[in-house]
């Protein structure tokens, strides 16, 4: 079970979700899977764990942007829907850093990129994203970049 891919464990949840009949996660599952198997069609490839957290990332923050925009419009009913999916989105991601891991993380990107200055921003985020992606959110991580580097 240990080398189960993340696409092969949101399979399973689907099947499990079905023989549940519940409706909510197969269908939030569904929308994840049916996200991938569009990367796997358009580009002709099989993906990997880490573009399946890419897409889960994605979907996250889509739904975030979502909820807020339906807050605003006072659709309570659908930003709980949208919370809902997201909190199913959330259980195949990997657990989130905490500030002081981000922290670690963030200067040691900088000093193995040799970063001195905001042009230098870019590199720092290369290096970085990989080791993110999934576990937190890249505004949030643009931010303390952009503070340490001023």
């Amino acid at each position: 079970m240990a080398d189960q891919t993340l696409k092969q464990t949101l399979t399973d949840a689907m099947k499990t979700a079905m023989r549940a009949k519940d409706k909510a996660t197969l269908n939030a599952v569904r929308l994840i899977l049916a996200e991938i198997k569009r990367i796997e069609v358009d580009e002709r490839i099989d993906v990997d764990d880490a573009r399946v957290l890419t897409v889960l990332d994605k979907m996250c923050k889509q739904r975030r942007d979502s909820i807020s925009q339906y807050e605003n419009a006072g659709r309570e009913e659908l930003a709980e829907q949208e919370r809902f999916e997201m909190s199913v989105i959330q259980t195949y991601m990997p657990t989130p850093l905490s500030d002081d891991e981000l922290e670690s993380l963030i200067k040691a990107a900088i000093s193995n990129s040799g970063a001195t200055a905001m042009k230098d921003m870019g590199k720092v985020v290369a290096e970085l994203k990989p080791k993110v992606q999934g576990r937190a959110d890249m505004a949030a991580v643009s931010k303390k970049i952009k503070a340490l580097l001023a």
